[in-house]
């Protein structure tokens, strides 16, 4: 059973869901999904051509982590309950990850925990997903880990070296196929020569109040200082964000201010970026697949792997710090090429079919004792 509820989730455990469906006459794999994120989970799953066997619906208007921890424990409960799968699947740091990986401890089922190991080894940064992973690897069988640095974490906490298994990301793998199936895609005209594009992506709780309002002050800052750049921003719905970055961007030129999109044209404003600004681990891993500068708007990341490599920097929420780090990246064509070009450590879009392979390995067949 493969087990997720927001929209991340959905684009990194759809490849899983694939490489296990492949595999039909070893595997019966089965999708539940807890809705933890309802719009932006539907959107992706229609697009990625994934289908729910169980559906949760577990979001309420206004749900916070109490809710959220409730409704899933519950609702898992009755469905390993009815299917009592041979192992459960869960992906990363959401609280749809750790409680559904509880309800599988409780039903005595093994879990394996996909993107395992990722630590920014501050307990509260970023919060709640710092301690949602940590705790999804005391209950986690198998470990799934994108980099060889993550399954050092993880072997640095005691987990046996057997249960660790390096994969690379499966948002690489998602990335590759959606490369492959873009289509006619577009977000009206975004990003036309001779512009140059920076595509901004910033919701993290953790940037609530004067974190999201010196971002957005940078961006205007950018804008005014060269005339051939256009932000395009998909603003997150959560009024922490929808209200300052209206408030503060939605009168600047050449900035656009628009819905969230749906994955296909997330990939296709990042392919056609010039450079992109994100508080997002997903974009940390996917845009320099694409040669793409990543400057990343927190103050520490649990993905130390592509600062390392140099193919993103870490930037902060201080206004001066994302200009000049920024304006620097326009200014001077050998500084961007210096990231464009390095490698990507996050692996070679194989990730999926690894994970199944191991699994393929340690789970008996039903009624073959």
């Amino acid at each position: 059973m493969v087990v997720f509820g927001t929209r991340p989730e959905a684009i990194k455990m759809a490849p899983v869901v694939r490489a296990l469906q492949a595999r039909a006459e070893r595997f019966d794999a089965v999708t539940c999904v807890t809705a933890q994120h309802r719009d932006m989970l539907d959107q992706v799953l229609a697009l990625l051509e994934v289908e729910a066997d169980h559906d949760l619906d577990i979001m309420t208007h206004g749900q916070d982590l109490y809710d959220v921890t409730a409704r899933v424990i519950v609702g898992m409960r009755d469905v390993l309950r009815r299917e009592k799968p041979d192992a459960v699947l869960v992906h990363g740091d959401t609280t749809t990850s750790t409680i559904a990986g509880l309800a599988a401890f409780y039903e005595q089922i093994p879990v394996g925990h996909v993107e395992a190991g990722l630590r920014s080894h501050l307990r509260y940064s970023p919060f709640p997903e710092e301690l949602n992973r940590r705790l999804t690897a005391q209950l986690a069988t198998w470990h799934y880990a994108p980099t060889a640095k993550s399954r050092a974490n993880l072997l640095a906490e005691g987990i046996e070296e057997a249960d660790v298994v390096e994969t690379g990301n499966t948002a690489i793998d998602a990335l590759f196929w959606m490369k492959e199936n873009l289509g006619d895609a577009d977000v009206g005209g975004a990003f036309a020569p001779p512009r140059r594009g920076i595509l901004v992506t910033a919701h993290r709780r953790e940037n609530f109040g004067a974190g999201i309002e010196n971002i957005c002050l940078a961006i205007a800052d950018l804008v005014a200082a060269h005339d051939d750049v256009e932000v395009v921003y998909p603003v997150h719905p959560n009024p922490n964000i929808k209200e300052p970055v209206h408030r503060l961007l939605g009168d600047v030129p050449r900035v656009r201010l628009i819905e969230p999109v749906d994955y296909r044209e997330i990939v296709l404003l990042m392919s056609r970026a010039h450079l992109i600004l994100t508080d997002s681990g997903g974009i940390q891993e996917e845009a320099p697949s694409l040669g793409k500068p990543v400057l990343v708007l927190r103050e520490c990341t649990e993905r130390p792997e592509a600062v390392d490599a140099g193919t993103v920097a870490l930037v902060g929420t201080e206004r001066e710090v994302i200009v000049e780090t920024a304006d620097r990246l326009l200014s001077d064509p050998a500084a961007w090429s210096a990231m464009a070009r390095a490698v990507n450590p996050y692996g070679d879009g194989y990730a999926a079919p690894r994970i199944a392979d191991h699994l393929a390995g340690v789970l008996t067949p039903t009624g073959s004792g």
